[in-house]
């Protein structure tokens, strides 16, 4: 019986747009980890209904066997109908979000197309970044990934602009944006995205930014903004242990500071690497055409998202970690840039230049 009650709800959430890592990220957030259990089990019995799944889908399966081993039957029988209840609550609750992705039991649709050779040149050049200790050899690879896949993208536009339409291949996905310091990581994911000719529009209520492109672009841009994730944490740990050794005590403003002016540099490199890119390789009959798919993905994300607003960000607090955050983001020396505002989904954010509601 509860079985098949969380079957219906767990399919009535991905009729409502939700995917196995958005519900997955919720749960982590909101119950404990028996329910993350219980929620794994739950997806996979769900999941062996379908003959096939959208790759998408697939590897979200594979991150939750890795992240969740185990069938979800733990403590006694009374425990384990109380976590049921309290997972179903969760799945009952969930509102309808916009679908990037049909749900499992649609008609099979053409994959969407990208490069896994180009894709495999930027993993390794960020697994080089994120190996190195030097903050400096960490931006430089950084940054020549970023040139690698705006080189692939003028190609790409190269190719197909006589053969398809601007909107063309414009597809969405969704990426975790996890507290603690979410501002920060929704700063780098707007950045990263803007730099690949794509959009992304934060939902801080739920813990993700959805990110608008091409297809081909948006597994470089999750690629680039995961590797970026891991540097950060890097270069905070090292700031942290360098402080601690001069006997000056961190504090999470610290950390927050520390984290929001990476972002913001680390972003400000990624998109004048791009811009750069453009001017040098985009010769006069591309160019065109790249305008043209930029607005074609802005007019997709205005079509999924009409009622956005801007938020600016808070919690810019130590000039300390502020510093630090620069310097780990690059030893270059650059003009100082503001934040950037994010676009927040609507009511996800407050009016006004205020921070985002939380």
């Amino acid at each position: 019986m509860l079985a098949e009650r969380g079957a219906v709800l767990l399919g009535a959430a991905w009729r409502r747009g939700w995917e196995p890592a958005d519900l997955a990220r919720l749960v982590r957030r909101d119950l404990r980890p028996a329910h993350s259990l219980r929620y794994a089990a739950l997806v996979r019995d769900e999941t062996r209904r379908y003959a096939r799944l959208a790759p998408r889908w697939t590897a979200q399966l594979a991150e939750l066997d890795a992240g969740d081993a185990g069938d979800g039957a733990r403590g006694d029988r009374f425990s384990a109908a109380a976590e049921a209840v309290e997972l179903f609550r969760l799945l009952f609750r969930v509102p309808a979000i916009e679908p990037v992705g049909p749900p499992p039991g649609s008609p099979p649709t053409a994959p969407l197309p990208t490069d896994d050779r180009e894709l495999s040149r930027v993993r390794a050049l960020l697994a080089k970044a994120e190996a190195t200790a030097y903050p400096a050899e960490a931006e430089a690879l950084s940054a020549k990934a970023q040139e690698l896949m705006t080189r692939h993208r003028i190609d790409a536009a190269r190719l197909a602009g006589a053969v398809t339409g601007p909107g063309d291949g414009v597809a969405a996905r969704r990426i975790g944006v996890e507290q603690p310091y979410g501002e920060a990581w929704a700063i780098l994911l707007d950045a990263v995205a803007r730099a690949s000719g794509c959009r992304a529009v934060w939902n801080e209520e739920h813990g993700f930014s959805t990110v608008v492109g091409e297809a081909a672009n948006l597994a470089a841009v999750e690629l680039l903004h995961t590797s970026l994730l891991v540097q950060a944490h890097s270069a905070l740990t090292r700031a942290e242990a360098e402080a601690r050794a001069a006997g000056r005590r961190r504090t999470k403003t610290f950390r927050q500071s520390f984290l929001l002016a990476y972002a913001d540099h680390v972003g400000a490199r990624l998109e004048a690497t791009a811009a750069a890119t453009v001017t040098e390789s985009a010769g006069p009959e591309v160019l065109p055409v790249l305008a043209a798919r930029d607005v074609a993905v802005t007019e997709a994300t205005e079509r999924m998202f009409p009622k956005t607003k801007a938020a600016r960000v808070r919690g810019i607090s130590d000039e300390a970690g502020w510093l630090r955050g620069r310097e780990a983001a690059s030893r270059a020396d650059l003009d100082h840039q503001p934040l950037r505002r994010l676009r927040s989904e609507s009511g996800g954010g407050a009016p006004g230049g205020a921070s985002p509601a939380r």
